[in-house]
């Protein structure tokens, strides 16, 4: 089967996060987002489906895995990335930022640290103070090329100076698309289990990840399963955000008690029926429509690197090793943040990520999802571009 990723679908008027809520959240109506991360495809057919057949039965009670989800997720993992979660591994959880702030509050004390990696997906500081806990960053430093990297020096310092009792940790990492690298993994996984710290490892893009780079599963890294938690979910894999559900394997039994035990104090038990229906469907026919969707963001990955290097070339797109979430510096065009931002968002009519969300260190920054048709990805750099010109 042949998908048309070129297809404009209008989301208006279906309670689109994306779409449809710009005036509350301070935009022009007429703005045009590539903000928050979902796409704008439709999901694979046998998942449409699966749910179709699920919606006639007409009845919507309580539900259940009963093995058939959890092994397709499982299955996924064995065949994709040689990983072997075991069934009583996997905790159910609405979604991975739900989970991540469970972590929180399952590993952590009041004012107990957690470490991060700023610019980082802004929930992971927001599950971290709104649980009353103390947020501390091992910002990532830039090279040359524009690239992101790990302080490791600064990381084992943050950690020893603020006795840090848990690291959330991004990979691939949102927004600055670094896939990495398994010395890297290791590093990580050495200084963690050096200080008894937990590793709670948000995966969510993995499926998603370029050339020649390759996501490992952290805790398969080395013998770092005893104090990790891994948190998947088919949300962004197949776009199913909106159906709340998440695979979250934790090996350790001792952990796994700990985090099982925060998710009943939050009264969360049953997930939803028909993202159960999705998630199995997903994991066991889905990958052929993966497989053209990820040719697909490739090409609109580069037609933007392409964009941006002829028409406005004083802007710097970061290399892009994974996700579909590109990292744009904006810095060399000297405005600031608020003339960057009104430029973009009054001028260009265009929602997108504003870099300084996702910690101080993003400043100057803007993030875009290309997880779009490409007229639609065409039109915003067009904006964009009109936007940050000199002479407007």
């Amino acid at each position: 089967m042949l998908y048309d990723f070129d297809e404009i679908i209008d989301r208006r008027g279906t309670n689109s996060l994306k779409y449809d809520f710009a005036a509350e959240r301070g935009m022009p109506a007429d703005v045009l987002p590539l903000w928050v991360a979902d796409m704008d495809f439709r999901a694979p057919r046998e998942v449409l489906d699966a749910l179709r057949d699920a919606a006639a039965h007409g009845i919507f009670g309580y539900s259940d895995d009963g093995g058939g989800g959890g092994e397709a997720a499982r299955a996924w993992f064995r065949r994709e990335f040689a990983y072997d979660p075991q069934p009583e591994w996997t905790v159910k959880s609405p979604g991975v930022v739900f989970a991540l702030a469970t972590a929180v509050r399952a590993f952590t004390a009041p004012n107990d640290a957690t470490l991060i990696q700023e610019p980082v997906y802004y929930p992971f500081s927001g599950v971290v103070t709104a649980n009353g806990r103390r947020v501390v960053s091992s910002p990532l430093v830039i090279d040359a090329d524009g690239r992101h990297h790990i302080d490791f020096d600064d990381f084992e310092r943050q950690i020893v100076a603020n006795d840090v009792k848990l690291f959330l940790l991004c990979s691939p990492h949102n927004p600055v698309g670094r896939v990495w690298t398994l010395a890297e993994l290791q590093q990580i996984g050495d200084i963690c289990r050096r200080h008894r710290v937990v590793v709670v490892a948000d995966e969510i893009h993995c499926d998603f990840v370029w050339d020649e780079n390759r996501h490992r599963v952290f805790s398969t890294v080395a013998d770092f399963a005893d104090f990790t938690v891994v948190c998947t979910a088919p949300s962004k894999t197949f776009n199913l955000a909106g159906l709340q559900t998440s695979n979250i394997f934790i090996a350790d039994a001792g952990l796994r008690r700990r985090f099982q035990q925060a998710l009943r104090v939050s009264g969360y038990s049953q997930l939803n029926q028909l993202g159960l229906v999705a998630t199995e469907s997903a994991y066991r026919h889905g990958r052929d429509w993966l497989t053209q969707l990820r040719k697909y963001l490739v090409a609109n990955r580069d037609f933007m690197r392409d964009f941006l290097r002829r028409e406005l070339p004083v802007v710097k797109m970061t290399p892009l090793e994974g996700t579909y979430l590109t990292w744009v510096d904006c810095r060399p065009l000297g405005f600031s943040h608020r003339e960057l931002n009104d430029r973009i968002i009054q001028r260009g009519k265009l929602w997108l990520d504003d870099g300084l969300i996702f910690g101080k260190s993003g400043a100057g920054f803007q993030r875009f999802n290309i997880a779009c048709p490409r007229a639609t990805l065409a039109e915003a750099l067009n904006r964009f571009a009109g936007a940050l010109a000199k002479d407007n």
